[in-house]
């Protein structure tokens, strides 16, 4: 079964509303509201996820296997540009709700 966050990210993908990568979140002039990163990241990624989120002021979820949510091989930063999503995904994440 998917999980809660799964959903959220696709419905995110299909909006066309998910930035995939960090460069590609490094070089949108639109505005991140949510990063939804793979804790397996390296550490030079995780140095330019804390840049992001200074940059965007937006916070950060950590969730395993993010590749497979987001259906692209090795991805490890989405940035969710969906506010209301971005705080469906947030939430979830507090409650501890992202698998059903």
């Amino acid at each position: 079964m998917q999980s809660k966050a799964g959903t959220y990210l696709g419905f995110c993908r299909r909006a066309g509303k998910l930035t995939l990568g960090v460069n590609a979140a490094r070089a949108t002039r639109e505005r991140i509201f949510l990063f939804v990163c793979d804790p397996s990241a390296s550490e030079n990624c995780k140095k330019e996820i804390a840049k992001l989120c200074e940059k965007f002021d937006c916070p950060v979820v950590w969730l395993d296997n993010l590749a497979a949510l987001v259906n692209k091989a090795e991805c490890k930063v989405a940035g969710v540009r969906e506010e209301h999503l971005a705080e469906a995904i947030r939430r979830a994440s507090e409650e501890g709700n992202f698998q059903k």
